[in-house]
């Protein structure tokens, strides 16, 4: 027998659909477009509603604090012209670090155009139909400030701009490290404080514009040092260290013992921006000073000398030696520094010539190309300054194809130079200046060169006629414009020998042989126009006299002829023209009154007539010529 049980199908749960599905199934395109089409329809409904009218200024805005609103910009101006009036003369105080300073709109004749601003009120809540509800809306709910800004008159404004500058700004300080006795002490930073102008332009324009008289504080910008106190904490300990104790300094067998006391002055504390300690200052150099004097040698230049055959040879060089000031002030710091070796020695440097034996025999100077002299003449002074531009000149060097220059070469004519005051021709007289007498070396060196045969490139003569000189071939100069130049025309290097002898200067040109032969020839000294007259009054004579104090120099003219020869060859055949202008005629004439003659004495009834009284009054004197001396000349 069987039994069975009635069993039935079983059913699945249905599951709930996921949230993402969902969320697809929605529309949301169509959501989108409802939405915006909704919110379009309410901002045109707000719009509407609170648009109000175009020519009234919207709900929320304020001008200066005023409630401007529901107003026409005709009105607000008004209203705003009538308040700025009752502020006028009231005063708002500006503030700083407690100091006051008081200004008012009638101060600075602060005005300010209250129609342009009722429009820009106005403007804040003005947008077009239908979105100017929208804007009002915004306004109305946030409020909107419209700040003026009076227009000041500029000269009273930069004045108490100044003013407040004047009592507000402080400079800053950086710190500093000070000796009391030779304890070290750290001077203290300060903050620098100064007024931001642009800033409280602004300030003094948007305030004074404005309608409330509350103290305003102005804009002060406070600017750190570049050091504080705590920088130099660490060299406040390296100064204690330096001044602990004495330094033992010198150089190879020479030493001597800085004390405290000593190194205390020629330490260069750190101050005004400097963190460091170094050795420096005025009293270091004066000590660097002295040991220098007393280590340094200078090298000695290699020279050309000329010998009694007329050949040139090399006199050799010779090294010297320089104190190196830096290194040794470092050694010096070093030294001071360390707690427990307090030794240093002085760093000396050899010094080497410009100009070594080696150089020297090889630039092949073995001749003299020619050689000129001019005797002295004239005052000590004169004469001085002929030695000092010779010493200046003498051992020049020309490499080949460089160009002398006698104003290079020599330099400003200044009395710190040691150049003294002589006589000299500045604008065709004789005058004191000093260098005067220079010239006279010009003149040598030109004629060094032109009886050298090298090209000359610039020369220009003396405006006044000069015997002692060769005719048409001297040379004056004048720093820095007239210059004396020539050309070093050769493949070999030249060297200038300037020597100042007992009686005179003489130059001489230097160099390998170069083959050249020189001709000259000078035309006759012409006379190209008489002197001018100058009369001068004289006191001594009678009217009408007249003597001839200086017969003067008529304007010349010369021409002289150079042709360089080079092994049977013209290298140059040159003409130079030179004129010389005239020296004045100096004739005194007399300005005392001739006296007239007396009248005779009346004649006796029994005395026979008396012959008539000699005429009396000035002696008439021809006129006489004196021939000028000249003591001194260029």
């Amino acid at each position: 027998m069987r039994a069975e049980v009635d069993v039935g199908p079983v059913r699945e749960r249905r599951r709930a659909r996921p949230r993402r599905a969902l969320l697809r199934a929605i529309p949301w395109r169509k959501v989108a477009i409802w939405g915006g089409q909704g919110l379009i329809a309410l901002s045109l409904v707000i719009g509407v509603l609170f648009a109000g009218s175009s020519r009234e200024i919207a709900a929320g805005v304020r001008v200066a604090g005023v409630n401007v609103a529901g107003l026409t910009p005709e009105e607000a101006a008004a209203a705003l012209q009538k308040e700025a009036a009752r502020a006028a003369g009231r005063n708002v105080v500006f503030t700083a670090d407690g100091e006051r300073f008081p200004l008012s709109p009638k101060d600075l004749d602060a005005t300010v155009d209250w129609s342009a601003i009722a429009a820009t009120a106005r403007s804040r809540g003005n947008w077009p139909m239908p979105f100017r509800g929208i804007r009002r809306t915004g306004v109305r709910l946030f409020g909107a400030e419209v700040t003026p800004v009076a227009e000041l008159y500029q000269p009273r404004l930069d004045y108490e701009l100044d003013r407040m500058a004047k009592a507000l700004d402080t400079p800053g300080r950086n710190a500093a490290i000070v000796l009391d006795g030779l304890e070290p002490k750290i001077e203290p930073h300060r903050e620098g404080k100064t007024l931001d102008r642009a800033g409280a332009k602004l300030l003094v324009a948007t305030t004074l514009a404005g309608f409330d008289r509350a103290s305003v504080a102005l804009p002060v910008a406070i600017g750190p040092p570049a050091v504080t106190s705590e920088d130099l904490e660490p060299v406040l300990a390296q100064v204690r260290t330096a001044l602990s104790e004495p330094v033992r300094f010198g150089w190879k067998d020479a030493h001597w013992v800085v004390q405290p006391t000593e190194l205390a002055e020629l330490l260069q504390l750190p101050a005004n921006g400097r963190t460091k300690l170094a050795v420096g200052g005025k009293a270091a150099e004066r000590y660097f000073g002295v040991l220098s004097r007393a280590v340094n040698r200078v090298p000695q230049e290699a020279s050309f000398a000329i010998t009694a055959e007329g050949r040139v040879r090399v006199v050799p060089s010779g090294s010297g030696r320089k104190l190196d000031v830096e290194a040794s002030g470092k050694a010096l710091l070093a030294a001071a520094l360390s707690p427990d070796r307090r030794e240093a020695e002085l760093v000396v440097r050899l010094a080497e010539p410009r100009l070594n034996t080696e150089r020297a025999r090889g630039m092949k100077v073995t001749s003299v190309l020619a050689s000129y002299t001019t005797p002295y003449s004239g005052t000590a002074d004169r004469i001085s300054n002929l030695k000092l531009a010779a010493s200046l000149i003498d051992g020049a060097t020309l490499a080949p194809g460089e160009e002398f220059s006698f104003n290079r070469v020599v330099g400003p004519r200044t009395a710190k130079r040691g150049f003294k005051p002589a006589p000299t021709i500045i604008e065709g007289e004789y005058k004191d200046a000093p260098g005067g007498g220079v010239s006279q070396v010009a003149t040598t060196v030109f004629n060094s060169a032109w009886e050298a045969g090298v090209k000359i490139t610039s020369r220009t003569a003396h405006s006044l006629y000069i015997t002692r000189y060769p005719l048409g071939r001297d040379a004056t100069v004048n720093f820095p414009d007239v210059d004396l130049k020539f050309e070093n025309d050769t493949d070999r290097w030249m060297v200038v020998r300037a020597q100042a002898g007992g009686d005179g200067i003489t130059i001489s040109l230097l160099g390998a042989p170069t083959g050249r032969r020189v001709e000259s020839e000078a035309g006759e000294l012409r006379v190209t126009g008489p002197p001018e007259t100058e009369t001068v009054p004289d006191p001594t004579l009678y009217a009408g006299e007249r003597v001839v104090e200086d017969a003067g120099e008529p304007s010349r003219g010369v021409t002289v002829r150079r042709i360089v020869y080079v092994n049977g060859e013209v290298l140059y055949n040159e003409t130079w023209y030179t004129s010389y202008k005239s020296e004045p005629k100096i004739i005194r004439e007399g300005t005392i009154p001739v006296p007239e003659a007396p009248p005779p004495p009346p004649a006796s009834p029994t005395a026979p007539p008396s012959p008539p009284p000699a005429a009396t009054g000035p002696t008439q004197t021809g006129p006489s010529q004196t021939t000028p001396t000249t003591t001194t000349s260029p």
